[in-house]
């Protein structure tokens, strides 16, 4: 076994591995761009060294200065995770040539399955079923266009050197194929170096389960059986479950010998995924499976194979690399319970998922409970940067059957507390607890689905319970600034020190006005003699009682009902998280707001910091309304910015190539 390691990685998988090191008593180096100079991963490593800059480009995927941080600190091997280097033939290269093991498949591994064209030739001469369609090296625009055409719509074009759905486009008839080629090709550029791609027939139904395998120097190879994660948003995955649901035994014995046979015929060794797409019956069982791609690392969802056959991946993974035969044979590898996955996120599920960036002002989870594993990078005070990935944490619930692990799933998502960033809790929380997700129909297109269930747009109304809370949040916090402010005072018992509106000969109440996206709602809090209150908001009057514990967050009494909850008071904003609702509220400074022009309703604003990748359009064009004119480039993914309205272009603000702010300008419109 290896005595010292390097982490080639960041965030919540450096951390995990780190975890299971440090168990075996292997010690750890762990590397850090500027960015992340305090983050969890560094502080835990034995030690710790400085890559670059925040791009990743210019630390994490320094292929040189990894390899010289290896010979700085003299460890043996290096782990890569998963994202970043984990799947780069290079970076093995480079390793092997100064004599440092890769905790990973051999570099020609990597290379076969980099290739899905190439992966796809290798699987079908190892037998293994494939979806009908494009493998090929022939990239022409027309030649793919008529390709397309004899594999029928709908379709997919993927990228061949892709991965976590970044440079692929579903195509549904032969007008949008120039497009979504010409994106799919510019995507897959810009995150892999190369814009090869291929097209496959679009499976009706499909459900996306794949099989976790591993295999030794010795000729061993076994899996640990499948996971399902068919519950994707743009390709990626959001829930993941093992073993599938309605798998029939017969099927998972196939799938288990196809992805065994993929292992050996690439000669395999470490820890891999083979992805199949499984054609879905009426029952929801899934029949029919094609091979989709190999993942030649530990995927991010491995913690529910871990849960269901109580190994450790990442410990299989350090003593394959060292040299050791599998630590079991496929007859002593057998499931207990079920196990689901949920990733929590800093995006705005309800806005088109787009990702958000902000400091993490609270994050709190339910740890210690029974069957519950929380996996995260990140703690409370750090920030989510437009730099990297933008997941937050893993919640994982195991449990004697499903229903029991979606049941601890919901609830500790629940009484997991975020603020400061928008983040996908509350999405979570409404799909684990949808019927149709707990009856397991599933298949890929899930979350489109059933989005009028799972996604609530912009707009929709604040409950009033929620205005109570974000009112009682704010008036508990006044009453604390203005003890702290009396006590520091000459006479701290004076009245006008008091933050419950007293006023001589009058009424003592406060005005709380917010913008509920619906209208602006205005909540009167009045106070009571023995501390309670009475707030009139537009459906009546409730009776209320707060008081702020030391965990911060509030005991509240409505109208008879007691609850506890946490409500965080922003310069512009406050946040209710109240059980599986998220409520961000908009608060109005009045005084503020008279000297505040009105909004310019003629420019299109940036949704996020990114960079432009593509230009549509050009000043003096009309363009009609849902045009594409921009393509914006963000944590590595491209978002279409399109045209709300008929209009004509009055200016374009930025370049290909260029960096925007959020908020910025893009795009003008003429007056009209």
């Amino acid at each position: 076994m290896f005595d010292r390691i390097l982490i080639a990685n960041r965030g919540e998988i450096a951390c995990r591995v780190i975890r299971t090191a440090k168990r075996l008593g292997i010690g750890t180096v762990a590397v850090f761009s500027d960015a992340d100079a305090q983050a969890p991963h560094v502080r835990m490593a034995n030690e710790a060294v400085r890559l670059g800059p925040a791009p990743a480009r210019e630390s994490y995927l320094l292929i040189d200065r990894l390899v010289e941080a290896c010979r700085r600190t003299g460890v043996q091997a290096v782990h890569p995770g998963y994202g970043f280097l984990s799947e780069n033939a290079h970076f093995a290269d480079a390793l092997e040539a100064a004599g440092i093991a890769f905790i990973g498949p051999p570099a020609d591994a990597i290379r076969a399955m980099g290739s899905k064209s190439q992966a796809k030739a290798l699987m079908a001469e190892a037998g293994v079923p494939l979806v009908p369609g494009y493998h090929g090296q022939e990239q022409d625009p027309d030649f793919l266009a008529a390709e397309a055409e004899k594999i029928g719509y709908p379709l997919l074009i993927k990228a061949s050197a892709g991965g976590g759905g970044k440079g692929m486009r579903r195509v549904d008839g032969s007008a949008e194929f120039a497009d979504a080629l010409a994106g799919c090709k510019r995507e897959a550029a810009a995150s892999f170096g190369d814009e090869h791609v291929l097209i496959e027939r679009f499976v009706t139904r499909p459900r996306h389960i794949e099989m976790q395998v591993f295999a030794d120097a010795h000729g061993n190879a076994v899996h640990l059986f499948e996971r399902d994660c068919s519950v994707q948003r743009r390709h990626q995955k959001v829930i993941e479950e093992a073993p599938a649901p309605f798998m029939p035994d017969s099927l998972r014995a196939a799938m288990g010998k196809a992805a065994t046979d993929a292992a050996r015929a690439i000669g395999y060794r470490g820890a891999g995924t083979v992805e199949f797409i499984a054609e879905t019956a009426e029952d929801g069982a899934p029949a029919d499976f094609f091979f989709m791609e190999m993942n030649t690392r530990l995927q991010v969802e491995h913690p529910v194979t871990e849960a269901i056959t109580g190994q450790d991946l990442v410990e299989w993974q350090l003593r394959v690399a060292a040299g050791d035969p599998l630590p079991l044979r496929q007859e002593a590898i057998s499931v207990t319970g079920h196990a689901v996955e949920a990733r929590l996120y800093a995006e705005d599920a309800d806005g088109g998922f787009l990702p958000a960036t902000g400091r993490l002002d609270r994050l709190r989870f339910p740890e210690g409970r029974p069957g519950l594993r929380i996996d995260s990078g990140v703690v409370e005070g750090d920030s989510v940067t437009v730099h990297y990935d933008p997941m937050i944490a893993k919640l994982i619930a195991h449990g004697a059957d499903r229903d029991r692990a979606l049941a601890r799933l919901a609830d500790a998502l629940e009484a997991t507390e975020v603020s400061g960033l928008v983040t996908n809790r509350e999405f979570l929380s409404r799909l684990v607890r949808h019927p149709a997700f707990a009856a397991a129909r599933l298949d890929t297109g899930f979350i489109e689905k059933h989005a009028d269930d799972l996604i609530h747009p912009a707009g929709a109304a604040v409950p009033e319970v929620a205005l109570a809370l974000a009112a009682l949040g704010e008036i508990v916090g006044r009453a604390e600034a203005s003890g702290r402010a009396a006590a520091a005072g000459g006479d701290p018992w004076s009245p006008w020190a008091l933050s419950t509106g007293w006023r001589l000969n009058d009424t003592s109440f406060n005005d709380l006005h917010y913008d509920t996206g619906a209208g602006e709602v205005r909540v009167r809090c009045r106070y009571r003699a023995d501390g309670s209150y009475s707030l009139d908001l537009p459906g009546g009057t409730m009776e209320a009682r707060a008081e702020r514990r030391p965990d911060g967050r509030l005991a509240v009494e409505l109208d008879g009902i007691k609850r506890t909850v946490f409500v965080a008071v922003g310069m512009e904003s406050v946040t209710v998280v109240d059980g599986a609702e998220t409520h961000r509220i908009h608060r109005i400074d009045r005084l503020a707001a008279a000297g505040i022009d009105e909004t310019d309703d003629g420019k299109l604003v940036a949704p996020m910091p990114g960079k432009v990748t593509a230009v549509h359009v050009a000043a003096g064009e009309a363009v009609s309304a849902g045009a594409a004119l921009m393509v914006l480039e963000a944590m590595k993914m491209e978002h279409t910015i399109r045209a709300p309205k008929d209009g004509t272009i009055a200016a374009v603000r930025f370049a290909v190539g260029e960096s925007v702010a959020d908020g910025e300008a893009l795009i003008t419109f003429e007056d009209g």
